[in-house]
């Protein structure tokens, strides 16, 4: 194909950067077939230990190009550039993590018998080569998430990012090959959706591994059932941050602005329904509201003109069907000023992916747990209360993936992330990480 679909568009000033081409039809079977080559040949005759030094050497390469990497992705998707070098060194970390742990992780586990006579225990190997399907918004941690555990285990892996990621995907497929990766263990390609859908049904690929929008999901996973291939999803989220009670109540609200506004509010797991106990409301909302109207002076842009748009339309919507906005300006292009929506209506429902955090009042810890609840996702949540036992309670109420307590920002490379109902399955980082394409061959010995 010679249409180009992949493009660096700096969203500050709406410049086109850089265009890059297509893949062929026949550069995506060469794509396929040299990761199944390496399956077969170098997952095979390499050892844990080869591969725990080959994915230590690409967090080195990560934290010795960190500044570069920071300034592609600044460009690419409007990331602050302190925020970008964070991502930088948080992606090390996971490949790091994964190196130190990967022998321990890996290592036969012995099964007791119930009769006694003789041994069994479980092998867990590689099962063949994976398409990772990755978004904008976090170009090198989602990378890092799925690349770190499957290489390590010895899975070979052919990677599709967003097509506003093309500069970042070229700098990972370098540090691959600079780490010494053999060719097809790690294969970036610029496919199409089309091309996708064939590589996803090609008998050589044994799983797939989407982050992205429920709509990707579905689609994803659809072809993925036809042709019997395993995947894993993490997709929206509409994560609540549940307020009871507080012993200092601006340290709560600035973790309530920490939470909703990281990476300009566009994360998937960022505290986008702020429900409050009405018992601290009144002050929560005057004091959250004048934080984020704060947050206007030094604003980043949102990563593409086209998702200020769309932000710019649900928000509208949502006045329109009664909800409050409180904000200090309009949209300019990428740039879309914060705001709080309060009075928002209990059948609104959608995900906003960018600066805007709704409030809403609720009289207890029932009606804070139900209204939680009332969502079609189910990635994160956070719980600030100085009651432990209530945190207890409410976290166990919590139809979600993940609660932090207390916490935010407090995600870790040993902590599994996923979530539940149409946030989607399966789940990344931490010991669970590397258990989800695994084959976890059963050896029993008479």
């Amino acid at each position: 194909m010679s249409t180009t679909l992949y493009a660096v568009v700096d969203p500050s000033t709406g410049e086109l950067v850089k265009e890059y081409p297509t893949a062929t039809d026949a550069q995506i079977e060469a794509a396929v077939a040299a990761a199944a080559k390496a399956h077969r040949e170098w997952s095979r005759t390499s050892t844990v230990a080869d591969r725990a030094a080959l994915i230590r050497r690409v967090a080195e390469l990560h934290v010795e190009r960190k500044d570069e990497l920071a300034r592609i992705i600044q460009r690419e998707m409007g990331k602050p550039l302190d925020q970008s070098v964070g991502e930088v060194e948080f992606s090390a970390s996971i490949y790091e993590y994964y190196a130190d742990n990967a022998e321990k992780f890996l290592a036969d586990e012995p099964i007791t018998l119930l009769d006694g006579d003789g041994s069994a225990l479980i092998r867990r190997s590689s099962v063949g080569v994976l398409l990772g399907i990755m978004p904008w918004n976090y170009p090198y941690y989602q990378v890092a998430r799925f690349a770190g555990p499957n290489l390590t285990l010895g899975n070979t892996i052919v990677l599709k990012h967003a097509p506003q990621c093309p500069e970042s995907a070229a700098a990972l497929q370098q540090i691959f090959t600079d780490a010494g990766y053999p060719e097809g263990a790690y294969v970036n390609i610029y496919a199409t959706n089309e091309q996708i859908a064939g590589i996803i049904a090609d008998p050589r690929i044994q799983g797939v591994s989407l982050t992205g929008s429920e709509r990707a999901g579905a689609a994803v996973a659809e072809i993925a059932g036809r042709n019997l291939k395993k995947v894993v999803l993490e997709l929206g989220g509409s994560d609540p941050f549940i307020v009871l009670s507080s012993d200092d109540l601006d340290a709560t609200v600035e973790a309530a602005v920490d939470g909703r506004f990281e990476n300009t509010g566009q994360a998937c797991n960022a505290a986008k329904r702020i429900i409050v106990a009405e018992s601290v409301y009144d002050t929560f909302l005057d004091k959250f509201t004048a934080k984020v109207l704060a947050k206007s002076e030094g604003l980043a842009p949102l990563s593409s003109v086209a998702a200020a748009e769309r932000l710019e339309d649900q928000v509208n919507r949502a006045v329109e069907a009664g909800a409050e906005l409180t904000t200090n300006g309009s949209r300019k292009g990428a740039f879309y000023p914060p705001g709080v929506l309060t009075n928002v209506p209990a059948d609104y429902r959608e995900e906003l992916f960018g600066p805007v955090a709704s409030v809403y009042k609720v009289a207890d810890e029932d009606a804070a747990i139900e209204l939680a609840n009332d969502t079609p996702f189910g990635l994160g949540s956070y719980v600030y209360t100085t009651d432990d036992a209530q945190a207890a309670r409410v976290a166990d109420k919590i139809e979600a993936g993940m609660v932090f307590v207390n916490a935010v920002g407090a995600e870790g490379v040993e902590l599994p992330f996923g979530g539940v109902k149409r946030s989607g399955f399966g789940r990344e980082l931490g010991r669970f990480g590397i258990d989800e394409f695994v084959n976890k061959k059963l050896i029993r010995i008479g």
